[in-house]
């Protein structure tokens, strides 16, 4: 197969947002995560359908919380069906901890699919429609410890925005 330049410039401008979202997502920040979607876009997220402004604020209510949340996203498969519209679908790995309906600590591994509509609108390309689609869900024994204990000397420790160390390697590099 065969891409034009200008393909493979759209192919990249999605995967980063792709990854805009999981950064957003999983460091708290608000913009990034914000950057990846349509203003009028629709989430389906399991524990969330509806539009993007309420999948924000459901995220938002997360991150008060103190949930801690990793996302890696792989196997990113492209397909354009007009200059401006792409159904994209990417395999998701997430481990997430938070507060547990019981007062404890819940914890899980989820593997998934998130099924996107992309839409090019002048320059760039964004989520416009989201569907979430779980392979894998496994809930695990959080740990007891606290993330000082646990990590050691393992520092610095991944932190919401905009204390974690990637936004102070932006603030130089600006």
């Amino acid at each position: 197969m065969t891409y034009s330049v200008e393909t493979l410039v759209d192919r990249e401008m999605i995967r980063d947002c792709l990854y805009r979202y999981a950064r957003g997502v999983d460091r708290a920040d608000e913009e990034a995560l914000r950057s990846a979607y349509w203003p009028d876009a629709h989430d389906c997220h399991g524990a969330y359908d509806g539009p993007i402004e309420g999948f924000i604020e459901w995220a938002r209510k997360v991150w008060a919380a103190k949930a801690r949340n990793v996302h890696a996203i792989s196997n990113i498969l492209i397909e354009f069906e007009t200059e401006t519209v792409a159904q994209v679908e990417s395999y998701f790995l997430a481990l997430q901890r938070g507060p547990a309906p019981d007062g404890g600590e819940a914890q899980f591994m989820l593997a998934g699919r998130y099924c996107d509509r992309f839409e090019k609108r002048g320059a760039d390309w964004r989520i416009a429609d989201r569907m979430v689609i779980y392979d894998w869900v496994d809930e695990q024994q959080a740990p007891e410890a606290d993330e000082t204990t646990r990590f050691g000397a393992r520092q610095p420790i991944g932190a919401p925005y905009p204390g974690d160390v990637i936004y102070r390697f932006k603030e130089r590099a600006g």
